[in-house]
C-alpha cells in the first residue's frame, strides 16, 4: 500500500496514516482498522472501478477522507 496526501495534512496526521494505514494490506484489514477508531471511521462509499476494483471511501477526522484502491 502506499499513501498519496490531496490537500492539507499535518505532519503529525500523515506519520499516523504511514504507521497505522500502509501495513493494511487487505479490505478486511481496512475494515476492521476503520471500526477500531476512536470515533469509528465509517464508509462513506464504495465506487465501483470494475469487476475486480472498487475505491473505499472512508470519512477520517474532522471532515478529511481517506481513499483506498482495491483490488
Amino acid at each position: 500500500m502506499w499513501l498519496v496526501v490531496r490537500g492539507a495534512l499535518s505532519p503529525e496526521k500523515k506519520v499516523l496514516l504511514e504507521r497505522e494505514v500502509l501495513p493494511l494490506g487487505s479490505l478486511q484489514e481496512v475494515v476492521r482498522w476503520s471500526f477500531a477508531q476512536q470515533p469509528p471511521a465509517p464508509v462513506a462509499a464504495v465506487v465501483v472501478q470494475d469487476e475486480f476494483s472498487h475505491d473505499v471511501v472512508m470519512q477520517w477526522h474532522q471532515g478529511q477522507f481517506l481513499v483506498f484502491d482495491t483490488t
